[in-house]
């Protein structure tokens, strides 16, 4: 299964990017992640058009404060079954300042809620890889996650 993270706008501020590249140094010895930050922020219409198209095929989760909220066991709870299920590829959607629109947040297949606190973008992304990364240590019986 491969991971696609597909966000709105780029990191640019240093200690960002410094995690960005820790963690996807990390995962590629468990995953593939695929990070597409290509976009600028032109509105959430637009934006989410674009997140929608490239995330054609997959397993479409999108982070948005209204979301469930999931733990990191319910995390790899579903990996773990969309693992048995055979699933491909899973992409994370990540809207811009205002968000996604509400005909995307309806075509997800799960709307999370990274946190209960309104997360700076770039912070967003490092926590999300990160859990990632925690996620398939767990699933190798690895310690990191102790």
């Amino acid at each position: 299964m491969k991971w696609q993270i597909l966000a709105i706008g780029k990191p640019s501020l240093a200690y960002a990017k410094a995690g960005v590249a820790e963690y996807r140094k990390r995962l590629g010895r468990y995953v593939g992640v695929e990070l597409r930050t290509d976009w600028k922020d032109t509105g959430p219409e637009k934006n989410s058009e674009a997140l929608f198209a490239a995330s054609e095929g997959s397993v479409r989760l999108v982070l948005d404060e209204r979301g469930e909220s999931w733990t990191t066991a319910d995390l790899i709870s579903r990996v773990e079954g969309w693992q048995m299920d055979g699933v491909k590829r899973v992409a994370i959607l990540i809207g811009g300042a205002d968000g996604h629109t509400e005909e995307l947040r309806r075509s997800a297949d799960h709307v999370i809620a990274l946190s209960g606190f309104t997360l700076q973008h770039e912070l967003a992304l490092v926590v999300l890889l990160e859990q990632i990364y925690r996620v398939h240590t767990v699933l190798r019986g690895e310690p990191y996650h102790r």
